[in-house]
């Protein structure tokens, strides 16, 4: 069974692990495994996994009884609170299909989301319960449930779960349809990270549910090992939180690590609560200046990379000292290669298609089952992936070549004095042309002139510009003031108008 992630944990603690294919029997078996262990807790209150269990049951029951058939959709406008990962779970144990809906949606967005996904209910905090008095469907409280408990549903792996909305930097959200084995496999994957792993860890939620790497890899994950989960009612107010709670493991954009390092070194390395031993980042590149920073604080840095239609998790990096611009290898349970130029993969972590949205899914999805990334990427000798670019992003030049502005952007990406970077197309002097917009780490330049920090980035283009080819080189050099445009994630956006 030994292989790049398997062989991360302990012999004792990878026998213990057994791949499960539907919610339904997940929660019986952590219930069984894990019972007497915490399992979640938002500080003032924690229940163990068996106590956890029981809840589900008792919101299960109050689902059943509000009326609704297997496969109905039951959607969810909640904070990252255990009210809402307890009614998701009961809703996908009961047969029926999930939707967690961002809490930054404005209610008239919720009630079309509503009426778009024909959703039968609609669990609610109490607090945002009279914007959406008036849903398209039943509305109900997030915290309510039945005096007794409910047995969980009998799935197959393929019934669609949960649907998820992704658009990623550009583009309207679409609506990704995952199977239960496809959330299973992202949460068992995401059981994989050097060292001890079951029963160990302390994982405080800061990612929202509604963005699959937070359900999937900072929440099922956790339940998979049982570790104890902590919700992010208000991020702010955890962070602020984290000496209290003293997490051995985040699961972050790189946003958040960049946030997080910059409160470190206003309040010193106690502020993570001196137990946290390892950071993992996804959802955009991971800069190697944070994979250094980190790691002189004794915490690693670990990247991946996984889009929505693939639950997330299709590789993990646990090399990033050596490789610090890799993604990884690539989890169990699936396929890749690489087609002209494009990252394919299928095996269970890939989904069943975009909702309402045939014409899409048929672009995404081969009828053998391979989805089409998108994403442009390669391989090195030792089977470490690299991103190199999105397919959409490509700059076409004059001379008909394509050009992957990310692929550009890499080698900035290694100066500890940038924070961020975004190469496009821009006009100069009449002319379209391969441009930069630079964000610097300003505390490097304490100090120093804006002049000398517009200088020192020049000077970074003229020797990065020497290492490209001609057509490739950078003819446009703009040094921001203020922070780009960013996505949810904290991606920057590659629409910055």
């Amino acid at each position: 069974m030994g292989n790049y992630f398997y062989d991360m944990l302990p012999k004792e603690e990878l026998e213990q692990l057994k791949h499960i294919p539907t919610v339904p029997e997940f929660l019986g078996w952590i219930e069984e495994k894990w019972g007497s262990l915490p399992a979640e807790s938002d500080t003032k209150v924690t229940y163990t996994y068996s106590q956890m269990c029981e809840r589900i049951g008792r919101r299960r029951a109050f689902l059943q009884d509000a009326g609704l058939a297997k496969g109905d959709k039951v959607a969810i406008w909640e904070k990252t609170s255990i009210d809402a990962i307890e009614t998701f779970l009961a809703a996908l144990s009961a047969g029926y299909i999930g939707i967690l809906i961002p809490t930054g949606l404005p209610e008239q967005a919720v009630k079309g989301c509503c009426m778009r996904f024909g959703v039968s209910l609609l669990a609610v905090r109490e607090e945002f319960a009279a914007k959406v008095a008036d849903a398209p469907c039943k509305v109900v409280l997030s915290s309510t449930m039945a005096d007794r408990t409910a047995p969980v549903a009998v799935v197959d792996k393929n019934d669609a779960a949960a649907i998820f909305f992704t658009g990623g930097t550009t583009g309207a959200p679409k609506g990704v349809i995952l199977p239960h084995r496809a959330l299973m496999r992202g949460a068992f994957n995401g059981c994989f990270a050097p060292g001890s792993q079951l029963g160990y860890h302390r994982m405080v939620c800061l990612l929202p549910l509604s963005h699959v790497f937070g359900l999937v890899r900072s929440t099922l994950s956790a339940f998979y090992t049982g570790s104890l989960w902590y919700s992010a009612e208000d991020m702010k107010a955890t962070i602020g939180k984290l000496p209290v709670i003293k997490p051995t493991l985040l699961i972050l954009v790189p946003g958040l690590c960049d946030i997080l390092y910059g409160l470190v070194k206003m309040y010193g390395p106690q502020f993570l609560g001196g137990n946290l031993k390892m950071i993992i980042s996804g959802a955009a590149n991971v800069p190697p200046r944070l994979i250094t920073a980190f790691d002189e604080l004794g915490i690693s840095l670990l990247a991946g990379y996984g889009m929505t239609e693939g639950a997330n998790l299709t590789s993990g990096n646990a090399n990033v000292l050596e490789k610090p611009t890799s993604v990884g290898k690539i989890y169990p349970g699936q396929e890749v290669k690489i087609v002209d130029g494009e990252i394919w993969f299928r095996g269970d972590n890939v989904f069943l298609g975009y909702y309402g949205d045939p014409e899409a899914t048929r672009a995404a999805l081969t009828e053998d089952g391979w989805l089409k990334t998108g994403d442009l990427g390669r391989f090195d000798d030792e089977g470490f992936l690299y991103i190199t670019g999105r397919i959409k992003n490509q700059i076409i030049l004059n001379n008909g070549e394509n050009v992957s502005p990310e692929e550009i952007e890499e080698p900035f990406y290694k100066c500890a004095a940038l924070k961020d970077c975004l190469v496009s197309e821009m006009e100069l002097d009449g002319e379209n042309v391969i441009g930069i917009e630079i964000l610097p780490q300003m505390p490097a330049f304490e100090g120093k002139s804006w002049e000398e920090v517009e200088a020192f980035f020049n000077r970074l283009v003229d020797e990065i510009n020497c290492t490209l080819p001609g057509t490739h080189r950078i003819r446009k050099v703009i040094v921001r003031h203020e922070d780009f445009k960013r996505t949810g994630a904290l991606k920057v956006s590659r629409n910055q108008k």
